[in-house]
C-alpha cells in the first residue's frame, strides 16, 4: 500500500510563494515519473509540471517561469515551489507518483495525493 501526503497549500495574496510539499510512502521499490495537477472548480484536471527519475521537468504554459518542480529521491518527496501567484492558479492540487511496489514486479501503479487547496485572493 502507498500513500502520497500533500502538505503546504493555504491562501496567500496574488504575487506571493507557496511551496506544496507531496511524500510517499508504503510499499515502495521505485519512483518513476511524479507530478502536481490542479483542479478549479467547473474545470478539468490539468497538467501543471512534471518530473522523471532523472529529473527532466515539463511545465504547463501557464505556470512556466512562476513555479519549480524538484524531488528530493533519499525522502520520496516532490514539491511544487510556487511564484509569482495569480488569482487564476486557485485550484485543488493533487500530486501523482508512478511507483514500482516491489522489486520482483515489474510493474507500476499511479497513486494520487488526497489534494490541497491553494486559494490566490487579496
Amino acid at each position: 500500500q502507498v500513500q502520497l501526503v500533500e502538505s503546504g497549500g493555504g491562501l496567500v495574496q496574488p504575487g506571493g510563494s507557496l511551496r506544496l510539499s507531496c511524500a510517499a510512502s508504503g510499499s515502495i521499490f521505485s519512483i518513476y515519473a511524479m507530478g502536481w495537477y490542479r483542479q478549479a472548480p467547473g474545470t478539468q484536471r490539468e497538467l501543471v509540471a512534471s518530473i522523471t527519475s532523472g529529473g527532466s521537468t515539463n511545465y504547463a504554459d501557464s505556470v512556466k517561469g512562476r513555479f519549480t518542480i524538484y524531488r528530493d529521491n533519499v525522502k520520496n518527496t516532490v514539491y511544487l515551489q510556487m511564484n509569482s501567484l495569480k488569482p487564476e492558479d486557485t485550484a485543488v492540487y493533487y500530486c501523482k507518483a508512478n511507483i514500482q511496489n516491489y522489486y520482483y514486479d515489474v510493474r507500476s501503479l499511479d497513486y494520487w495525493g488526497q489534494g490541497t487547496q491553494v486559494t490566490v485572493s487579496s
